[in-house]
C-alpha cells in the first residue's frame, strides 16, 4: 500500500477549524430546549393576489412613464 499524503499545515489547522466550529454548532444545538406550541410562529396570512397583481401592474406603469415611453399622444 502506498503511504498517505500527509496534509500542510495550513490544510490541516483549516479542517481542524471546520470541524470545531461544527462540533461547537452540534453542542449549541442540542442545549437548546425543544420549540413548544407556544414559541411556534403563528402561520402567515394566505397570499391576496389580486392584491399583488394590482401592485405588480402599477409598479409596471410606473417603470414605463419613468422609460418615457408615454410622451406624447400622437392621435391626430
Amino acid at each position: 500500500m502506498k503511504p498517505d499524503k500527509k496534509f500542510s499545515p495550513k490544510a490541516a489547522a483549516a479542517i481542524a477549524a471546520v470541524f470545531g466550529y461544527i462540533r461547537s454548532q452540534e453542542e449549541a444545538a442540542a442545549m437548546t430546549p425543544p420549540q413548544t406550541a407556544d414559541a411556534i410562529a403563528a402561520p402567515a396570512p394566505p397570499l391576496r393576489l389580486w392584491g399583488i397583481s394590482g401592485r405588480q401592474e402599477t409598479m409596471g406603469l410606473r417603470t414605463l412613464m419613468q422609460l418615457r415611453t408615454f410622451q406624447r399622444a400622437r392621435l391626430r
